[in-house]
């Protein structure tokens, strides 16, 4: 197959036409896949998605938290708030984008789509969460549910297989608080490169002392993994 070029478009109506998808109201459609930098250079655009974004957000925690308990019958409740944590973080919910072939079918400014925008997580997350959010008020939480169900199938199994959805700072701050040690605080050390590919370094530090340091491309990731790096030094090896 030959690469899709950089700039190529898709349009919304074939988009979800591929998808297998409905929708009665075409504008809500295309504003959910309208970020604001298309907005800036396209002044005919009304709207940008982060209002649908915020919809989303709320529908999927709802629907995967009630398709995991039904999927999950035997799982502790605490289990089961760490799995869903997984599987609507900005990691997956773009690896989510990416399989539905998102990417080129979200309206990007000139310069977003130039610096890397269809390939950043960040906005493939926010564009899958406000397509979520518009197919919700055009077609209702049933349509939503069909079409994140074979999504969550695809890799729900997995994640709780390799333990990956335990949140290790989650995993961390327990271990510590049985301990008496407090909470740990987590320190941004460093941000180096460009805006769009930041990479930060982030300090985790338990009791006055700092224990584990990571990378990653957001806060959140380098915050995740100096707390693997703590729980390595600490020894901290259950995840239950």
């Amino acid at each position: 197959m030959e690469p899709v070029p950089n700039d190529y478009q898709e349009e919304p109506a074939d988009f979800v036409r591929r998808l297998g998808l409905q929708f009665s109201d075409q504008l809500l459609l295309s504003r959910a896949l309208t970020h604001r930098s298309y907005l800036n250079e396209h002044p005919e655009a009304l709207e940008d998605n982060e209002r649908l974004e915020f919809l989303g957000d709320a529908v999927l925690d709802f629907l995967v938290g009630a398709w995991l308990y039904n999927h999950y019958p035997e799982m502790a409740e605490g289990n089961l708030t760490r799995l869903r944590s997984a599987l609507v973080r900005t990691e997956q919910l773009a690896a989510f984008a990416r399989k539905i072939g998102l990417g080129n079918a979200m309206r990007l400014g000139h310069g977003e789509i130039e610096s890397g925008g269809r390939r950043r997580q960040a906005l493939l997350c926010a564009t899958f969460e406000a397509l979520v959010g518009a197919l919700y008020l055009d077609q209702g939480i049933e349509a939503v549910s069909r079409f994140i169900e074979p999504l969550l199938l695809s890799v729900a199994d997995e994640i709780v297989t390799s333990g990956s959805f335990q949140d290790p700072k989650s995993l961390l701050q327990e271990w510590t608080q049985a301990r008496g040690l407090g909470s740990p605080v987590y320190n941004t050390v460093t941000a180096t490169g460009p805006d769009h590919a930041k990479i930060f370094e982030v300090e985790v530090v338990i009791n006055g002392e700092v224990r584990g340091v990571g990378t990653g491309n957001s806060k959140q990731a380098a915050a995740k993994a100096a707390a693997r790096a703590a729980m390595k030094v600490l020894g901290v090896s259950r995840f239950d």
